[in-house]
């Protein structure tokens, strides 16, 4: 077994630029990034850090959240990344949740009192600043908080956790994932493999560096291959097919919602060679698919992940083998079956529940014995939660989160069926499926959607498309139209988020009756 800091200090020699910063004009050789690293590793050992502690990181895309990130598994501590734009009461809830040792923030956060500051305050955990000063990233101490005195610099094992994220929690309490060197590196291996990565490939990242999609499949896989990972500060659709094409990017990986943005904005003069184009974390419609692969001229790879996995789990493979839009693709790593409720395996073509094993896979939500009691079936086969199937192929096909299902009067409607159907439609940029509340069936189907050109579609004429695929059952009860589609902080859309939205948006006229 592997751990973070010897799958990239051990490169390959003909090994390419590791990082490359485009707001800073900075360029650092595989050799220079393991210094800045090593000499961060240093700097969290003199301030104590030691095998378990929490460092919570709340940084933007940088060489400082990178740095920082690295430096802390090294020093066999546990990194935790938090969204900056969270809250003060989120912060809170983050950094006790891990009893956060030390948290990390950008340089001037903490004389303007964060919200991340406030939040370390409270709990007394050590805050210090960090910046890139005279080339090289320096942590500076605010407040010691529950700081030790200094320790020796560590050696990583690969049974240490590395990495603590949280479940979006779209029910309850927020599940902490705690993932081993191990689970990381295997993650990174599937990874490389599935997509043949090598020394010559350079990404460039759009995902945020605090979700396991940015992090993983964007970052440390490419940095396992010996490839080049472009790092720009955020997502922006004016500033990357610049950045694209300057630094000699070959491939990318975004969710759908980026994809998009992408799509609906100015095209360079010239399409530039891409590779392969990968689509994770939420569900690419079959149109969007075709749209990508005819605009950009590279093949779409949709690929299905989740944290619980450290990401990936199922991906479609490289031309000249099969990529099936509406399919996430083939096991990659891993054992993957399709179990009923009671563990058993359903037979191929029939819908069950997506169940994984494979040495990526968490061991175990931390503190949460209710919820590690019924999360996984005999075997430590994991349950995703979602429902799916296997084509006569063997690829995966996702048919709805479990809780998602639409139980319409008992007929189980699948939202999923119904943004594809939607998404056909030609001025439909994006569709989102979920469930209504109702006094008869119980349960009743709504959409919404953004159009492309406002006013040129009727909710009518949405409604008769979607009754000319699908049955009279799935047809949506009502389709709001809304110009900007509610969605995560990773551009991940959640149905509970839109649902809430759009029964919202209908209140102040329904007061008025």
């Amino acid at each position: 077994m592997a751990t973070l800091s010897t799958t990239i200090t051990n490169k390959p020699s003909n090994a390419s630029e590791a990082v490359i910063i485009p707001q800073l004009n900075l360029t650092l050789s595989y050799p220079q990034l393991i210094n800045q690293i090593t000499s961060f590793q240093t700097q969290l050992a003199e301030l104590g850090i030691q095998h378990g502690d929490a460092v919570a990181i709340s940084l933007p895309n940088s060489l400082e959240f990178i740095v920082s990130f690295l430096g802390a598994a090294f020093q066999r501590a546990i990194a935790a990344p938090l969204n900056p734009a969270y809250k003060q009461s989120e912060c809170e809830f983050y950094i006790s949740d891990l009893v956060s040792r030390l948290v990390l923030v950008p340089w001037g956060a903490y004389d303007a009192s964060a919200p991340v500051v406030l939040a370390a305050k409270k709990f007394k955990a050590g805050i210090a600043e960090v910046r890139t000063h005279n080339g090289k990233v320096e942590l500076v101490v605010k407040d010691r908080g529950s700081l030790r005195p200094a320790t020796q610099v560590a050696q990583a094992q690969p049974t240490d956790i590395a990495l603590v994220l949280h479940t979006s929690g779209t029910t309850g309490r927020p599940k902490a994932v705690p993932l081993t060197h191990a689970n990381l590196t295997r993650t990174m291996t599937n990874i490389v493999n599935t997509y043949k990565l090598s020394p010559q490939d350079r990404t460039y990242l759009v995902m945020p560096l605090f979700h396991v999609h940015g992090l993983l499949a964007a970052f440390l896989a490419p940095l396992y291959s010996g490839g080049t990972v472009i790092i720009p500060a955020r997502f922006s659709a004016s500033h990357f097919w610049n950045d694209f094409i300057k630094h000699k990017a070959n491939w990318y990986t975004a969710v759908p919602s980026m994809h998009q943005i992408l799509l609906r904005s100015p095209l360079p003069p010239q399409i530039p060679p891409i590779r392969f184009i990968r689509s994770c974390s939420s569900p690419l419609a079959p149109a969007v698919f075709e749209q990508i692969e005819k605009t950009f001229k590279a093949p779409v790879l949709e690929a299905y992940a989740m944290t619980e996995a450290a990401h990936q789990m199922t991906s479609n493979p490289l031309p000249p083998a099969a990529r099936k839009p509406g399919s996430v693709g083939l096991p990659q790593g891993i054992e993957l079956k399709i179990l009923n409720t009671d563990g058993k395996e359903m037979e191929q073509g029939k819908e069950g529940e997506i169940c994984i094993r494979g040495p990526n896979v968490t061991d175990g939500y931390l503190n949460n014995p209710t919820a590690n009691s019924t999360s996984f079936h005999e075997g430590r086969f994991f349950r995703t939660g979602d429902q799916g199937k296997l084509d006569a192929d063997g690829y995966v096909i996702i048919t709805g989160r479990i809780k998602e299902l639409i139980n319409r009067g008992g007929e189980k409607i699948s939202p999923v069926e119904i943004d594809n159907v939607l998404a056909k439609h030609p001025n439909v940029a994006e569709a989102v499926t979920f469930a209504l509340e109702d006094e008869v069936l119980g349960q009743d189907v709504g959409a919404a959607v953004v159009v492309k050109e406002e006013g040129k579609t009727k909710e009518r004429e949405l409604k008769d498309w979607v009754a000319k695929e699908l049955a009279k059952f799935k047809v949506p009860k009502k389709i709001w139209f809304t110009k900007v589609m509610p969605k995560t902080a990773t551009g991940k859309i959640q149905r509970r988020l839109v649902a809430e939205a759009m029964v919202k948006s209908d209140a102040p006229a329904k007061a008025k009756l």
